[in-house]
């Protein structure tokens, strides 16, 4: 049976549904246009959490997320000695402004050292450095060494029985406290960490002899740590009394930014919006005593800056490994 023509009010609908469906896409597109942000950003934390990295993020996330207007969620996913989120997020296949994480020299490293998924200077989008690490030589307030001095002395006559804990492999700590004790020919039992509070209570009840890594203020000056020396380029304003390692007679300084990166591709209008709230962010009070806290040392940088630093950090990077023949084990 041949269907019946449509009907005037019928043709008439099927226009209108069909105008209506022709509308529909601008409400995405209007909605993809809303200014940035329009919902919550993760930070994807490479340690896990009841570090120094803690309190110090928290303070700075909560005064950028006042600026941007949007909550900041710290997501922790540690591994791989600080790489293991870093390198999730290079391999993300979208740059939104969303994802953000920590970039440190490990990343920096990775490649040089082991095989990875990604390149540290082709696939993030650098955003600005943050703040500078500051590591020391510590053991337990109640340990036998007295200074550096007596703490080589004695893994000299020991090679390989006193430990020193790092968080990673790879991390430069490592690098620098295994260059320390070659220098006066003997070795350490590396321990590496998954993050800085483990490796604090292993060190203060004395499961682990030495901790060469960031975050030793507050066990410092709660008195159940002992500053030996420091990786400075001058002895510490809280800590006029401990010695530099260079000082010390040993050439060795460590130089440790943190910044913050994207996946490679966010538009540069994202980039700025970014770069000015955390810049803005990084002058925060709260925030800045958290770094005094943890002795930490501000160094705000521009997203150009920071991806300047990454490149020649990359070279410096490839020539040191080279001439100590670093391997991780």
């Amino acid at each position: 049976m041949t269907p019946a023509a449509p009907t005037r009010r019928q043709a008439l609908g099927r226009l209108g549904g069909l105008a209506a469906a022709a509308l529909a896409p601008t409400a995405p597109t209007a909605f993809a246009q809303a200014p940035y942000p329009s919902k919550p950003i993760t930070l994807v934390m490479p340690f896990p959490a009841g570090g120094s990295f803690d309190p110090i993020f928290r303070a700075l996330t909560d005064a950028a997320a006042r600026d941007l207007g949007q909550p900041i969620v710290l997501m922790p996913r540690p591994g791989a000695g600080g790489v293991t989120a870093p390198a999730g997020v290079a391999t993300m296949s979208e740059a939104d402004g969303y994802t953000l994480t920590l970039m440190h020299n490990s990343v920096i490293r990775a490649p040089l050292v082991q095989k990875v998924a990604f390149d540290p200077l082709r696939d993030f989008t650098y955003l600005g450095n943050l703040f500078g690490l500051t590591t020391a030589v510590a053991v337990a307030a109640d340990a036998p060494w007295k200074t550096l001095a007596d703490l080589l002395a004695d893994a000299k006559k020991r090679p390989g029985e006193i430990s020193y804990g790092t968080v990673g492999a790879i991390s430069v700590n490592r690098i620098m406290a295994e260059r320390l004790a070659r220098s006066v020919g003997t070795r350490f039992n590396m321990i590496p960490f998954k993050g800085g509070g483990e490796a604090w209570t292993s060190l203060i009840g004395r499961q682990l002899d030495v901790y060469g890594d960031p975050g030793f203020g507050p066990q410092a000056k709660g008195g159940k740590v002992r500053l030996l020396a420091s990786f400075t380029d001058r002895r510490l304003a809280r800590f006029p009394d401990v010695p530099t390692v260079r000082e010390l007679g040993h050439d060795f300084v460590i130089e440790s930014p943190v910044g913050l990166v994207a996946p490679k591709g966010l538009d540069a209008k994202v980039v700025a919006r970014l770069a000015a709230a955390f810049q803005k962010a990084a002058k925060d009070p709260a925030y800045l005593a958290q770094l005094e806290a943890f002795d930490m040392q501000p160094q705000i940088g521009t997203p150009e800056a920071h991806a300047a630093y990454a490149r020649a950090q990359f070279e410096r990077e490839h020539k040191l490994l080279a001439e100590i023949g670093f391997k991780p084990e």
